[in-house]
C-alpha cells in the first residue's frame, strides 16, 4: 500500500495536511509495508524538508502511488485518474458548485472517499477540523470585540504559531463585565470552551445568565434543549428535536435581550428552526453588538450572518435596521466575525489533531479488510459510480436538481 500526501492546490492556499511528518512515521512503525511519497509544496505548514528529515521521499509523480491524501478540492484537471481519493469534496450536500467535480470522479473512474463521511457504525464523525475552528473562532471573536470598541487590538490568529499563543495573547486583554454565549456542545463549541476557560472566564448557569447582573466578564454554554423549545409545550429532549425539527420553536431570544457576545458554534440541521431572524434583530432589547458565527451557515439560523468573511478581512458590520452591511465600527452596526475556513489559521495543531484521528481511525481499515466497515461507509464512488450509499447523488450528477 502506497499512500501519497498531495499538494494543495485550491485557491485560497490552504496550508493543511492530512498526515504531518510525525504521523507519516507513526504509520510507517505500525506498518512496515506501507510506503509513504509527500509531493512537494510551497504552502504546507510543514517544509519539504521536515518530510525528508523523518526519512520520506519527495516524489513529482503521485501516479506510483494507490491512495492519495488532501485536504480541499482537487481540481478537476490535476485529477489522476483511477485511484483513490481521500478529501473534502464539498459534494455530499448537492452544492452546485462542485457538480462537474462529482461527475470527474464518476468518468475518471475515481474511488473518492470524503472526510466528511468518515463516520463510526453509529454515524459519528471520526476525523474533522472542528475543534480548531472553535479555537480560532473563539479568538477572532475576542479580537472583533476588542476592534469593534477600541478597547485592544490583538493580533491575527494566522501570525501566531499554535494555541498556546492565542491563549497566552487573550490572557494579556482586558475585558468589561460582558455576557458572552456559546452555542454548541460539540468539537466546535468544546473547542470555543477552550478558550473561554483559558482565559479563566467565569461559567454560569442558563438561570444565573438570564437574570443576573455581573461585575466580571461570564459566559454561558447552551445546546439545542436549550435554545428551542417544543411548538406544543410538552416537554422535549435534543435527541427528538433532532429526529423531528419541525416539532420546535426557538426560545433563543430570551438571550438576545442580555448577551453582549455570540459565539456560535452549533450544529444547525435542516428544518431546524432559525435561532434569530432578522426582525429580531430588530428589536429595541436586542443587546448583541458581536457575533462569532463559527458554524457559518449563510442567510441562516443567524441572521446577522450574511456573507461569508475572509481570513484577510474577517470582519464585517450588519445593520439591523436597514439589514445591509456596513462599517462593523458604526453605532448601529452588529460585528460579524464569519470566516469559514477558521482551522487554516491555525495550520500546525489543525493538521497534528486531524492527522491523528486519522491515523487511529481510518488507516487501519487499509491493513484489516476494513472490518469495522471505515471505508465502505466513506466510500462514494466505484467503477464509474455512485455507491448504493450515496445514490441519492444521481440526480445531482445528472443535472435534474
Amino acid at each position: 500500500m502506497k499512500f501519497g500526501i498531495i499538494r494543495e492546490r485550491k485557491n485560497p492556499p490552504d496550508r493543511r495536511v492530512v498526515l504531518s511528518p510525525d504521523a507519516c512515521q507513526k504509520l510507517r512503525t505500525k506498518y512496515p509495508t506501507a510506503e509513504i511519497a509527500v509531493e512537494s509544496s510551497a504552502i504546507r505548514t510543514y517544509a519539504d524538508e521536515d518530510y525528508e528529515k523523518a526519512g520520506l521521499s519527495l516524489s513529482a509523480d503521485m501516479e506510483e502511488c494507490d491512495v492519495l491524501l488532501g485536504v480541499k478540492e482537487v481540481p478537476i484537471e490535476d485529477l489522476i485518474p483511477n485511484k483513490k481519493y481521500f478529501f473534502f469534496s464539498h459534494t455530499i450536500k448537492k452544492q452546485p458548485y462542485n457538480r462537474e467535480l462529482l461527475r470527474a470522479f464518476l468518468d475518471k473512474n475515481i474511488e473518492m472517499y470524503d472526510h466528511e463521511v468518515i463516520t463510526n457504525e453509529k454515524g459519528q464523525r471520526l476525523v474533522a477540523f472542528g475543534r480548531y475552528a472553535g479555537i480560532v473562532g473563539a479568538y477572532n471573536g475576542f479580537r472583533a470585540y476588542g476592534l469593534k470598541y477600541d478597547l485592544y487590538d490583538l493580533p491575527k490568529a494566522e501570525t501566531l504559531i499554535d494555541q498556546q499563543a492565542l491563549i497566552d495573547a487573550l490572557n494579556n486583554i482586558k475585558l468589561p463585565a460582558i455576557k458572552i454565549l456559546l452555542t454548541g456542545k460539540g468539537r466546535v463549541g468544546n473547542g470555543a470552551k477552550e478558550m473561554l476557560d483559558a482565559m479563566g472566564l467565569k461559567k454560569v448557569t442558563v438561570a444565573n445568565y438570564l437574570s443576573t447582573s455581573f461585575e466580571e466578564p461570564v459566559y454561558c454554554q447552551i445546546d439545542a434543549s436549550e435554545y428551542n423549545k417544543r411548538k406544543d409545550g410538552v416537554r422535549g429532549n435534543k435527541a427528538e428535536f433532532f429526529k423531528n425539527p419541525e416539532l420546535y420553536q426557538t426560545n433563543f431570544v430570551r438571550f438576545t435581550k442580555v448577551t453582549d457576545f455570540f459565539i456560535a458554534g452549533h450544529f444547525y440541521g435542516t428544518g431546524a428552526p432559525y435561532l434569530f431572524t432578522r426582525e429580531d434583530a430588530k428589536h429595541e432589547d436586542f443587546s448583541i453588538k458581536v457575533v462569532a458565527d463559527v458554524s457559518c451557515d449563510i442567510d441562516g439560523p443567524v441572521a446577522t450572518t450574511i456573507r461569508p468573511s475572509t481570513i484577510a478581512d474577517p470582519i464585517y458590520g450588519y445593520d439591523p435596521l436597514t439589514e445591509k452591511e456596513v462599517d462593523f465600527k458604526s453605532t448601529n452596526a452588529i460585528a460579524v466575525m464569519a470566516v469559514d475556513n477558521l482551522p487554516c489559521e491555525l495550520p500546525r495543531d489543525a493538521s497534528e489533531g486531524f492527522g491523528d484521528a486519522f491515523l487511529k481511525n481510518v488507516i487501519p481499515a487499509f491493513f484489516n479488510n476494513d472490518k469495522n466497515g471505515v471505508l465502505e461507509r466513506a466510500r462514494m464512488t466505484q467503477n464509474g459510480k455512485l455507491t448504493e450509499r450515496y445514490a441519492y447523488l444521481q440526480d445531482y450528477v445528472d443535472g435534474k436538481e
